[in-house]
């Protein structure tokens, strides 16, 4: 997987990006559309994994303070769930926040796919779940070194 990160908005990275998110959150998940994009797209690093050139899998860091950024709207199609894409997609981004000297990430999982983080190294924060989008999370956090 060839994996592309972009802060423009208007680039073909980020608008593939939005193509994913689309149909896995607001066609899978019926997450709203007003929800899913929002103030912070021009703030956030956008990252897209191609495979044989199309869009599979994408993810954004925002930053939230010199040290730290927030994982944010990761998602895979569906077609291509389970074949360790995700992993691959984590490992670009940890690999782009040490790039920035960003060395803490956090990210607010759905319950479903805590198990997941968790392979990845995340840890469940002490705070209490919560609802997003109608949807069960969990705060995660991992250190990198």
């Amino acid at each position: 997987m060839q994996i592309l990160h972009t802060t423009k908005l208007d680039s073909q990275v980020y608008q593939d990006a939005l193509a994913i998110r689309k149909a896995v959150f607001v066609q899978e998940q019926h997450v709203s559309l007003a929800d899913e994009i929002d103030q912070n797209e021009a703030q956030a690093c956008h990252f897209v994994g191609y495979l044989a050139q199309h869009p599979i899998a994408t993810a954004r860091l925002l930053p939230i303070n010199p040290t730290t950024y927030h994982i944010q709207r990761v998602a895979i199609i569906r077609s291509q769930r389970g074949n360790h894409f995700g992993r691959q997609l984590f490992q670009a981004l940890e690999n782009y926040a040490r790039r920035q000297k960003h060395f803490h990430l956090t990210l607010n999982a759905q319950d479903q796919a805590i198990g997941f983080y968790q392979r990845l190294g995340f840890h469940v924060t002490q705070r209490p779940g919560f609802m997003d989008a109608g949807i069960p999370h969990h705060e995660m956090q991992k250190q990198l070194v």
